[in-house]
């Protein structure tokens, strides 16, 4: 079988938004997908044969695993602490009910299988399942998503530390097969035991995930969570604290030039409130504060900083730029670095004045010094002291461990115990993203060949004339009872537009049926991927072993 270009949808553009990212501009002109409204993405034809070829691979892994398929409903009730988060879509039915539709189906799939999982005999099990995801987030170009998860339930932590191996190969796998490699990074999760999950990451210039990643031992993590290794003290000796006037002095860099100090010599004074009240938080002056790293330190979701003028000046008695730990009368927080600084330079909570030569825990009280400040290129790594690379890539997967699920079973001595769950999910539409950012060029698209829409374009150069539409669907049908995906184009447009499209869609093989290569009785090839080029006799058997030895030297 094979499809005619003039009877397929297949709306490719010269142009697209220049709002879109690079590799959504791609897609958009190579006719995968549509923007319907911000945050709204229908796929068309080619961009759901491309969905269907991911899929089937990752389903054959998950197959391997012996995970069982089951069917989740999207919607899911608001109430019973299910796992819906702001970040989820809510909404309200006609009775006043209230719903959500987020990005995990993890409720639902305890709900499922809760009243039937009661004894040790029962366990592990491991589902997946195919659905849609919502996400209702910043930066997140696709509000809804195509998602295949798997949940996995086990009655002691070596079975879900086994699992949690096993999908982690399944999905480095999947990726292989995609023709993309990866890291593993540990990025903030709340739904997680411990706050954070495993994510599969791709690397790539244009992700708009921030990964920390040390060269050296391997470590990574998303930048808002990286271990920073101390810097070590900035230059200077211990003196005694003297209040010094700086008028009209607010910033650091004013203070480097008006008291002649480095940057690494000032602490920054931030305030902080939550659901415990008012919090200071100090960071050197060359550093600045991670807000994860924070709320996750103090366990306090809620913290917020003071913005407001007058807050601060009713906290701290002193305006924005004169803040500072010298008699503050909150409890104190402060990045590690800051302990090592022999004499700093912090604010003298009055206006127009600061504080020289001050040593935290002699001048000022800290409750503790933590990891608080946001990592950059070259810190040193907290593992290893190596420098930390900063790379941006594209998140395409995530396991975690999500602790007891609400469920209990009964072990084999007749003991009560909690079912502990694991959750895996890979977002399809971030795995397209990701093959379309890594196989491209200055052309188009290069699928690689396993999840390609098409495996072949004939692009027949004059379709009005009867041999070269008959040479070309011979061809057609013999590439197509073989197992190839083939895309005849017996479009009237111009050879320079089939030739440009043909690479724009990014088929690995495109064959060429025209009046030249026919007089020799020929049929001419070229290969996507590094375009190399041969002729072939037009005849459907030499044709179709051409094409093969073309596409397998792809794959090797």
């Amino acid at each position: 079988m094979f499809v005619r270009w003039s009877r397929y949808f297949l709306p490719t553009r010269k142009d697209a938004p220049a709002e879109a990212s690079p590799r959504l501009r791609l897609m958009l002109r190579a006719g995968l997908i549509r923007r319907l409204e911000p945050g709204l993405y229908g796929f068309l034809p080619l961009g759901c044969r491309a969905l269907e070829k991911i899929e089937r691979i990752v389903r054959e892994e998950m197959t391997e695993l012996g995970a069982l398929e089951i069917r989740l409903p999207r919607l899911r009730p608001a109430a019973r602490g299910n796992g819906l988060a702001s970040k989820d879509l809510h909404l309200t039915d006609g009775k006043g009910r209230r719903f959500g539709l987020g990005s995990s189906h993890a409720s639902a799939a305890i709900s499922l299988i809760g009243g039937d999982v009661n004894s040790w005999r029962d366990l592990p099990l491991l589902f997946c399942c195919e659905g849609s995801g919502y996400r209702d987030t910043v930066g997140s170009w696709a509000r809804e998503f195509p998602l295949y998860e798997a949940f996995g339930f086990f009655a002691d932590q070596g079975s879900r530390e086994e699992t949690h191996r096993y999908m982690l190969r399944a999905y480095s796998r999947v990726l292989a097969r995609c023709g993309l490699g990866f890291r593993t990074a540990e990025v903030p999760n709340e739904a997680s035991e411990d706050g954070s999950s495993l994510a599969v990451v791709v690397f790539e210039e244009e992700g708009d995930e921030e990964i920390a990643w040390c060269t050296s031992c391997g470590y990574a993590a998303s930048r808002c969570l990286a271990d920073v290794g101390s810097p070590g003290p900035p230059p200077g000796t211990e003196k005694a604290l003297e209040l010094v006037e700086t008028p009209g002095v607010r910033t650091v860099e004013g203070l480097v030039e008006f008291l002649g100090v480095s940057p690494a010599q000032v602490v920054k004074t931030f305030l902080y409130v939550g659901k415990r009240g008012t919090v200071g938080v100090l960071v050197r002056g060359d550093h600045e504060l991670e807000e994860e790293k924070l709320r996750r330190a103090l366990g306090d979701r809620s913290l917020r900083r003071v913005d407001d003028p007058d807050e601060a000046q009713a906290i701290a008695g002193a305006p924005f730029g004169f803040l500072g730990p010298v008699g503050l009368s909150v409890p104190i927080w402060a990045d590690k670095a800051v302990r090592d600084i022999p004499a700093a330079v912090v604010g003298g909570n009055r206006e127009g004045y600061h504080y020289v030569g001050a040593k935290a825990g002699r001048d000022f009280r800290v409750e503790g010094f933590l990891d608080l400040r946001r990592v950059r290129e070259g810190d040193p790594c907290g593992r290893c002291g190596a420098p930390l690379r900063i790379r941006k890539g594209i998140r395409v997967a995530e396991l975690l461990r999500m602790g007891a699920a609400g469920l209990t079973f009964s072990d084999r001595d007749g003991r009560v115990k909690p079912v502990l769950a694991g959750q895996y999910s890979l977002e399809l539409h971030r795995l397209l993203e990701a093959v379309v950012e890594k196989h491209h060029d200055d052309f188009g698209i290069v699928w690689p060949v396993e999840i390609a829409p098409f495996h072949v374009v004939i692009a027949v150069l004059r379709p009005d004339v009867p041999e070269q539409i008959r040479v070309a669907e011979r061809m057609a049908s013999a590439l197509g009872a073989s197992g190839l995906d083939v895309l005849l184009d017996d479009r009237d447009r111009s050879p320079g537009e089939k030739f440009h499209d043909a690479k724009l869609i990014g088929a690995p093989v495109m064959l060429v049926v025209g009046h030249r290569a026919l007089k020799r009785g020929e049929i001419e090839a070229e290969r996507r991927w590094d375009g190399a080029r041969a002729s072939f006799p037009a005849e459907p058997t030499e044709v179709l072993h051409g094409v093969w030895g073309l596409l397998r030297a792809e794959r090797g």
